[in-house]
């Protein structure tokens, strides 16, 4: 399923954060968007999953208009990992899980044993099998961004939006969330901080600034030392790393 923005602008507050965007997520890649923080990425994200409504512009998967269709029809192609994901309330993490199948149910509808099967599934692909008891508030800020990630993987979207789902987590999480949604071979748009994570995980990659669109391209010709202080304000030397032979960056002020 191919995601296509044409032409969209957020405002918030009477400031407008985005532009004029317009751009494509193949079917079955991985894009990138990346952008200093107040860039606007985060809100052109909302615009797409509906959290915020855009001032103009339109958004699709494949035919279906996002903006006009019901958010049960678009949950069941469109999936979303954020940043934050704190409750009030407590589950386990099976049934955090489980809530994932909600798109696919009707009012009142009963769990069936295809729903128990795609829980486990999920679980399994974000090694969370011997966490599926324990209580979701117990657990740590990686662990609880897994659990979402599963709770995403058991909806079974034909599209997933990771909107900086990797910030203020260690390194191993990270690997592991990024593993875990490349392996799915499903549409990906990504928003991320860390460069070389996105030059490994990305097929093409965004650059967002002001709320423009600066620069697109496959990694090698966005990630240059030029773009990455014109969006970061820092002087930066890109090498390749001798052992893993991929791009890796050096920043100073």
């Amino acid at each position: 399923m191919k995601l296509t923005i044409h032409q969209i602008e957020v405002e918030v507050a009477h400031q407008k954060i985005v532009r004029n965007v317009s751009l494509e997520v193949p079917d079955k890649k991985t894009v990138g968007l990346i952008g200093a923080n107040g860039s606007g990425k985060s809100t052109l994200l909302k615009s797409i999953y509906k959290s915020i409504a855009p001032t103009q512009g339109t958004i699709y998967l494949d035919d279906l208009d996002v903006l006009k269709a019901p958010n049960k029809k678009i949950a069941e192609h469109l999936g979303v990992v954020g940043q934050f994901n704190e409750l009030n309330f407590d589950l386990t993490v099976e049934q955090m899980v489980l809530l994932g199948r909600t798109p696919h149910k009707k009012m009142m509808e009963a769990d069936t044993l295809y729903d128990y099967q795609r829980v486990q599934e999920a679980l399994l692909r974000t090694n969370l099998m011997n966490y599926k008891d324990r209580s979701y508030l117990s657990l740590s800020g990686g662990e609880k961004q897994r659990v979402i990630l599963a709770r995403t993987i058991a909806q079974e979207p034909k599209i997933m939006i990771l909107d900086e789902t990797t910030n203020h987590l260690d390194i191993r999480y990270q690997l592991e969330i990024l593993t875990a949604v490349k392996d799915l071979n499903i549409t990906t748009f990504v928003a991320l901080h860390d460069l070389e994570l996105t030059a490994d995980y990305c097929d093409y990659i965004y650059a967002l600034k002001d709320g423009e669109l600066i620069a697109q391209g496959v990694p090698e010709e966005v990630l240059t030392e030029a773009l990455i202080t014109e969006i970061y304000q820092v002087q930066c030397q890109i090498y390749e790393n001798p052992i893993t032979h991929k791009l890796a960056f050096h920043y100073s002020i």
